[in-house]
């Protein structure tokens, strides 16, 4: 007896496109794929936008400063400071001066010390006589006079995160690392590893973690309420980084090592999205390291992100998000955005102890 295929009722009959391989990604380009991002829920011009996350978050800010979006900055550069200078040290790159964040829970961590619900141990590490912010060690390039010169700058940091906090409506949050270095004391998280750009490491006083998916998924679950507590109303927008890990600390290769914790921040972030209505995945990972893309729009290094990829990426993203005016060019003295090349990345320092 032959079956009828056309009759026979199935839970993928009658599917849209976008649910089969064959019709939405076989034989596709990389910005061709329909239906990849359909938006949640949409940001208004007045929406305050808060960017923060690892290297790959720069490019979305940029390019959401470029396209008119209410990006905000309470930690701008000073008037007199240059657009270069002000972009090495870490002004204008983010929504505040807090450099890459890497981790969810170092994003916790500094939500939660702005707000006075933590103190985080060791913060000013030292390196041939000058001190540098542990937390955020690539906005000083070349340290300061004294540790308390950190704490001092720390303190009216935070303020600025503060006030960032109480003001945003959208935010845009890149996971980029599960692997991190711990203050075993603490619990304090650190963005690089002691050694790499100051301080020294001590077995005794850090340890190396690997963060888990329950542990990434709590973590985000923490952030969101402390996030609507502070904002409330707050929708977010999470996205994984597609660059990969420069060097793994966990004994096995840097390529399932990559995987691994590219794996874990994108089922967190895709179960974080399933479980909120105010929570958004924005598939960027998925643009660049997918199948239609190949390697094609990876640089020689197989790692960093190319310019072309970028604007695929942000092709997707403004196709539900619309541009809402073509932004003005910086005032003097304030920092150009970065170009799609210039991307200040702290992990990429890591290659140096490989060679």
């Amino acid at each position: 007896m032959v079956v009828d295929q056309e009759s026979r009722r199935s839970p993928y009959k009658g599917r849209e496109a976008k649910s089969f391989w064959k019709q939405s990604v076989a034989g596709r380009a990389p910005h061709q794929l329909p239906g990849l991002y359909s938006r949640k829920f949409g940001i208004a011009p007045t929406d305050g936008i808060m960017t923060a996350g690892s290297c790959f978050a720069q490019h979305i800010a940029r390019h959401l400063r470029a396209a008119g979006y209410n990006v905000l900055d309470t930690e701008p550069a000073p008037p007199w400071m240059s657009g270069e200078t002000a972009q090495r040290y870490g002004f204008g790159t983010y929504s505040a001066r807090f450099g890459n964040i890497y981790y969810v829970r170092q994003f916790l961590q500094l939500v939660q010390e702005a707000t006075g619900r933590r103190t985080p141990a060791d913060i000013a590490w030292e390196k041939d006589g000058r001190y540098f912010d542990a937390l955020r060690p690539a906005v000083e390039p070349h340290g300061l006079e004294t540790a308390e010169l950190v704490s001092l700058h720390r303190e009216q940091h935070l303020a600025r995160v503060r006030q960032l906090l109480a003001g945003t409506s959208v935010l845009v949050f890149t996971l980029g690392l599960t692997e991190g270095w711990v203050h075993t004391a603490s619990g304090t998280l650190y963005p690089t590893a002691p050694g790499t750009i100051a301080g020294d490491y001590d077995p005794a006083t850090y340890h190396f973690h690997n963060f888990s998916y329950a542990e990434v998924h709590a973590d985000l679950i923490e952030l969101r309420q402390l996030l609507q507590q502070l904002s409330p109303g707050l929708k977010i927008i999470l996205t994984v980084s597609p660059v990969s890990l420069a060097a793994t600390a966990g004994g096995e290769h840097v390529l399932p090592a990559t995987v691994y914790s590219k794996s874990v921040l994108r089922a967190a972030a895709g179960a974080l999205a399933g479980e909120f209505a105010d929570v958004d995945y924005f598939p960027s990972y998925e643009v660049i390291t997918g199948a239609p893309s190949g390697n094609s729009l990876l640089d020689a290094t197989l790692r960093n992100v190319t310019p072309e990829g970028v604007e695929t990426v942000m092709g997707y993203f403004f196709a539900e998000h619309p541009v809402h005016a073509v932004a003005a060019d910086p005032a003097p003295g304030q920092p150009a955005a970065p170009s799609a090349e210039a991307v200040l990345c702290e992990e990429a320092l890591l290659e140096a102890f490989g060679s």
